[in-house]
């Protein structure tokens, strides 16, 4: 029996990145074209959404989103989340409409076909550089004048140990949130680990809830402030965590 959930995991996983290439191929002129010039986002993000939507529905995950409030069109927001699995990023571009820019480390820039994109829409950050990490915020301020919002994991990566429900918080989501003075928003994944971890063998098709919290506003606020706001964000998706952990699916 552990022989053929061991062959289900390992040829779901291969179907998995199969599925990552192949919308990314069918769509590739029109990809190409909507990175022409930064004019073209919408419409490459617009493209994104439907290559993940694709993915989730081929590798048999359907989401269930509840929101507290909504974004508003032409309003920049700061979007953050827990970062758990490989498919953050494609549930994150299924349930959120208004285009985003998500700031994502740049050892993904390698990866064949997908990187070719990611490097040229994303804002890329070395973490162990802190030149690299200061251009984050130049990068951002432009898309910010673009009027896109700014998607960040603030874990700063996925925690090796699957047991921590939630790893600390990076200062730099909030810092940025602050020096523009835009709205948080704090999006809890419940089961995304569940689904598909970075264990090679292990995952399911099935369920994935999201949550979408109440905005968090930044108005007034100053970089003094930047700890108990990170500090309200953490606890804000920590608690819905441990609320979808005790709740069956």
């Amino acid at each position: 029996m552990r022989g053929i959930k061991m062959l289900f995991w390992l040829l779901w996983r291969i179907w998995f990145y199969i599925m990552i290439a192949f919308p990314i191929l069918v769509m590739l002129p029109l990809l190409l074209l909507s990175i022409v010039s930064e004019r073209g986002y919408n419409y490459f993000f617009a493209l994104a959404r439907i290559w993940g939507k694709f993915i989730l529905f081929s590798m048999g995950f359907y989401y269930k989103v509840e929101t507290i409030e909504k974004l508003v069109p032409n309003k920049s927001y700061m979007i953050v989340a827990n970062h758990t699995s490989m498919t953050d990023i494609m549930l994150m571009l299924a349930v959120v409409d208004r285009p985003f820019v998500f700031v994502g480390k740049k050892e993904l820039a390698s990866i064949p076909l997908f990187g070719f994109f990611y490097k040229r829409t994303c804002i890329l950050v070395d973490r162990n550089n802190a030149e690299s990490r200061r251009a984050v915020y130049e990068s951002a301020q432009k898309r910010l004048n673009r009027g896109l919002s700014v998607c960040i994991f603030p874990e700063g990566g996925v925690p090796y140990d699957e047991s921590i429900v939630l790893d600390k918080f990076k200062d730099g989501a909030f810092r940025l949130a602050i020096e523009h003075q835009i709205p948080i928003v704090p999006i809890s994944f419940g089961d995304n680990k569940k689904r598909l971890s970075y264990t090679f063998f292990s995952g399911s098709p099935g369920l994935m809830r999201v949550k979408i919290h109440s905005h968090i506003e930044t108005k007034g606020k100053t970089l003094d402030d930047r700890k108990a706001i990170k500090d309200e964000v953490y606890q804000i998706i920590y608690n819905q965590l441990v609320t979808f952990d005790n709740t069956i699916a």
